[in-house]
C-alpha cells in the first residue's frame, strides 16, 4: 500500500514525498482512514510503529479541508496532550512537516522555560496545541487556553501518563472539552485502569492494535554481553572503537550514572551528552539537537527519555544497565529499528541483573544471543552471592553483640534495684 491509496490531499502527499515517505507502517495504514472518517479510535502501539503520523496526518487534512468554513482568529481546533517535554516537541517537529503545505499552524507547551513565549504564540492564533499536562492546566487557568472549540483530541502514550502521575490531570482537561469531538487514544499497554480511562473519552471507537509491548521489532538484532559491574565503562568504549557505531543511544538506570558514563567518555575523547530529569529543559534540548546532527556521538540517557526520543535512521542503542521493568527494555531498544529499518540493540548484564535479563526473555518469548567473544566476558553460570564475611569480622561482631547483652543486661539489673528500692507503689510500673 501506498500513501496515495490513503485518500490523502495533495499538500500532505506532497510533504510525506518530500520527507522520503512513500508507504505506510501497518498502523498508519489501519488508523488513517478510520480517523478521516470521523471515527473514535483506541489504538494499542508501541513507540517506533509511527503512530504519531498515523494521527498528525488526518488531523491536518481535516482541518485543512475545514480551514475555509470559518475566518478570523485561529482559535484551538485539535489538542494533543502527550507526557513528556521530548515527545511533545517531536511531535510539533512532525505536524510542521507532514503539514508545510497545509497552512495549518501549531505550537508546543510543555513546563520548565518560561512561559512568555509560548502564550505570545497562544496570542497570535494556532490550529493545533500539543502539551503537557501540568503547562496546559496552568496556562488555562490563567485564561492563555480556551479548549470550548476543540474539535480533534489525541491522548498520547496513556500508560506512561499513569506511570508519571498525570491520570488525575488529564481527568481535569477532558471535563473542559466539548462532548461533542473525535478522540484518539493511543497506550502500549492496556491494564484495566487505562481501559476505564478510554472508556471516559472514546465514543463506540474502533480498535487497532499494532506490534504489543510484549515483542520487539523483528529489524532489531539483540545481543547480551555478561559483563562486571567495574567493567562496563571499558566494554563500551571497546564496543565504540569500532567505527560503523557512528552515533548511539546508551540507556543508564540512574541520573548519577548517566553523568558518570559521560565523564568517562569525555575523557577518552568520545564526544558525549547526557539526557535525564536533572538537566534543564535547555540543555535536554540541546544535547538531543546535537545527538541529532551528529556533532556527539554517545547521547546517554535515563528512561525518562525511553518513549521520547525519535531520531531518523538511529542504528544502534546499549543498555548500560538492564532496567528492571522488562517493558522497559522494549520501549528502549524500540529507539532503533523504527518504521521497518534495522537495528542493533546490545545490553550489558552483570550478575545482579540475572534476575532482570530472565523476565525480559520471558516477557519477549525469545532468548537473547549473548556474545562471549569480548575481552570483560565473565561466567554467566555462577550464582549471585551476597559477599562473604571474614570470620575475623563474624568474630568481632558476635564479640560485640555479646558486649551490648551484657550490658543490657546490667542496665536492667541497675534500674530494678533502683525501683525496688524506692517504697512508692508507682515504683512497681516498669517505664519504656
Amino acid at each position: 500500500m501506498t500513501f496515495e491509496q490513503l485518500n490523502l490531499i495533495e499538500p500532505i502527499l506532497k510533504a510525506l514525498n518530500e520527507e522520503g515517505y512513500t508507504n505506510p507502517t501497518p498502523i498508519q495504514a489501519q488508523t488513517i482512514p478510520y480517523l478521516l472518517d470521523k471515527k473514535d479510535v483506541l489504538g494499542c502501539a508501541q513507540t517506533g510503529t509511527g503512530k504519531t503520523a498515523a494521527f498528525a496526518i488526518p488531523i491536518l487534512q481535516l482541518l485543512h479541508q475545514n480551514r475555509t468554513s470559518y475566518s478570523g482568529k485561529r482559535i484551538i481546533k485539535s489538542l494533543i496532550v502527550t507526557p513528556t517535554r521530548e515527545l511533545a516537541i517531536q511531535i510539533g517537529e512532525s505536524f510542521d512537516a507532514y503539514g508545510k503545505h497545509t497552512g495549518i499552524i501549531n505550537t508546543v507547551i510543555f513546563g520548565g522555560v518560561p512561559q512568555n513565549p509560548q502564550t505570545n504564540r497562544l496570542n497570535n492564533g494556532v490550529d493545533v496545541l500539543i502539551a503537557t499536562p501540568g503547562r496546559l492546566l496552568d496556562l488555562i487557568a490563567q485564561g492563555f487556553i480556551n479548549l470550548s472549540r476543540v474539535e480533534f483530541f489525541v491522548l498520547d502514550e496513556a500508560d506512561r501518563m499513569l506511570d508519571m502521575g498525570f491520570i488525575h490531570d488529564v481527568k481535569k482537561l477532558i471535563k473542559l472539552l466539548p462532548d461533542k469531538r473525535q478522540s484518539l487514544f493511543f497506550s502500549a499497554t492496556m491494564p484495566p485502569v487505562i481501559l476505564t480511562l478510554a472508556g471516559t473519552i472514546l465514543t463506540d471507537p474502533v480498535k487497532v492494535e499494532v506490534a504489543p509491548v510484549s515483542s520487539t521489532a523483528d529489524t532489531i538484532q539483540q545481543a547480551i554481553f555478561f559483563v562486571g559491574k567495574a567493567d562496563k565503562p571499558k566494554l563500551l568504549l571497546h564496543l565504540l572503537e569500532n567505527p560503523e557505531i557512528e552515533t548511539v543511544l546508551v540507556f543508564t538506570k540512574t541520573k548519577h550514572g548517566a553523568d558518570k558514563v559521560v565523564k568517562v567518555l569525555n575523557s577518552k575523547g568520545v564526544k558525549a551528552e547526557a539526557i535525564h530529569g536533572n538537566k534543564s529543559q535547555n540543555a535536554r534540548q540541546r544535547a538531543l539537537t546535537n545527538f541529532k546532527n551528529k556533532e556527539i556521538r554517545v547521547l546517554v540517557a535515563t528512561d525518562i527519555a525511553a518513549r521520547g526520543i525519535d531520531i531518523d535512521e538511529l542504528q544502534y542503542v546499549i543498555n548500560f544497565d538492564i532496567p528492571n521493568i522488562p517493558e522497559t527494555y522494549v520501549h528502549r531498544i524500540g529507539r532503533t529499528g523504527r518504521a521497518g529499518s534495522n537495528g542493533t540493540s546490545y545490553s550489558f548484564c552483570d550478575l545482579d541483573e540475572k534476575p532482570f535479563l530472565k523476565d525480559i526473555q520471558k516477557l519477549i518469548d525469545k532468548s537473547i544471543p549473548v556474545i562471549e567473544d569480548q575481552p570483560f566476558a565473565i561466567d554467566s553460570s555462577m550464582p549471585v552471592q551476597k559477599p562473604n564475611t571474614p570470620k575475623k569480622a563474624q568474630e568481632h561482631k558476635a564479640n560485640a553483640q555479646n558486649r551490648s547483652n551484657n550490658a543490657s543486661r546490667q542496665t536492667t539489673k541497675n534500674n530494678n534495684s533502683r525501683k525496688w528500692s524506692n517504697s512508692k507503689p508507682k515504683s512497681n510500673v516498669k517505664k519504656d
